[in-house]
């Protein structure tokens, strides 16, 4: 199922706002509209299992720039958010040719973040 399609399902968006995050996703460069969709993807996987609760921001490069070879974006030092707490991520995500969607996201949950590293990090609550 199309990621926006999913979305408009559980009543995230409505299908012309889907609409529109495509046409937003074609005007990033491939390497942000990468990032985009494997932030998608990761928060959903994540989600669903269940390994944090009410995940709702991942970050893909805090503690180190992630890379992207074209098709795969490799984060060692992301970061993501769970009931207001933030862990450390490392993740690959597999991307389709034109990056407008992950195909695939393999990743592992560090250690919590200590809140007083947040602000010089780049997070927030």
């Amino acid at each position: 199922m199309h990621r926006w399609l999913f979305l408009v399902f559980l009543g995230l968006v409505s299908p012309a706002s889907a609409a529109s995050m495509d046409q937003s996703l074609l005007k990033l460069d491939p390497e942000e509209r990468a990032h985009q969709a494997c932030i998608l993807k990761g928060i959903l996987d994540i989600n669903r299992a269940k390994k944090l609760t009410h995940v709702d921001r991942l970050k893909t490069s805090i503690l180190s720039r992630a890379t992207f070879d074209g098709t795969t974006v490799f984060a060692k030092g992301g970061a993501v958010r769970a009931n207001s707490h933030w862990y450390q991520v490392k993740f690959t995500c597999a991307v389709t040719k034109d990056q407008m969607k992950a195909t695939s996201f393999d990743y592992e949950i560090g250690p919590e973040i200590p809140e007083s590293k947040w602000e010089d990090l780049g997070l927030w609550k």
